[in-house]
């Protein structure tokens, strides 16, 4: 299983680095094993070009997890982002999200400092159905604004108080840093990333043309 789940990250990798969607080494991935541990992209690691060797196993703590009987010297050695705990957070407050990425488009960085609302409201567009649970262009969908800071367990715990006030879906946004989007495992990830993506960039020209 394992295995698989590195596969598709890498994989996911290697799509999103395509997009531009994650330059340098920005961003993480992660996809969740059991009810107890993830596995995440290492620190410091080029998304377009991740190898089996770039992941590692953390608790819902954000806690690497290593077998010392089995674990080379590299795989001890790897660190997850401070990032990593948005990710373990995320799984603790929903048993059904199996997977998270975290992105910085242009797109997504430069709508979240634009919206000065704690919420960003997209309506009419049709490529809202491709976000789990919507049927119609209709709808208006909401997705939660925070404000970025180095401090990531502050910033869990807002995602946590939020998520009590309303359970959010497909994802959020970070002031001036980005995109976590979700999913049920790393393909749903996947669609609800590129569906978000072409959301933000609709409606980043609706803003530059001041259309209302």
């Amino acid at each position: 299983m394992q295995v698989d789940l590195s596969s598709a990250l890498i994989d996911a990798g290697r799509w999103i680095d395509r997009q531009g969607w994650c330059p340098a080494t920005g961003g993480n991935f992660s996809a969740r094993l059991d009810a107890e541990q993830a596995l995440v992209t290492a620190s410091g690691r080029h998304k377009g070009g991740l190898t089996e060797a770039d992941f590692l196993t953390v608790d819902l703590h954000g806690k690497p997890i290593v077998d010392s009987a089995i674990a080379s010297p590299q795989a001890a050695s790897l660190k997850p982002s401070a990032e990593t705990l948005l990710h373990t957070r995320l799984y603790q407050l929903d048993k059904q999200i199996g997977a998270v990425l975290h992105t910085h488009s242009v797109a997504s960085t430069v709508l979240s400092r634009l919206e000065p609302q704690a919420w960003l409201t997209l309506s009419g567009y049709e490529m809202q159905k491709s976000l789990a649970g919507n049927m119609t262009h209709d709808a208006a969908i909401q997705l939660a604004l925070f404000d970025n800071t180095q401090d990531m367990s502050l910033l869990a715990d807002q995602l946590a108080l939020r998520w009590q006030q309303a359970p959010l879906s497909w994802g959020f946004l970070v002031r001036g840093h980005g995109l976590y989007a979700w999913g049920r495992d790393v393909h749903e990830a996947r669609r609800h990333l590129e569906g978000l993506e072409f959301l933000f960039a609709c409606e980043l020209e609706m803003r530059r043309l001041a259309v209302k």
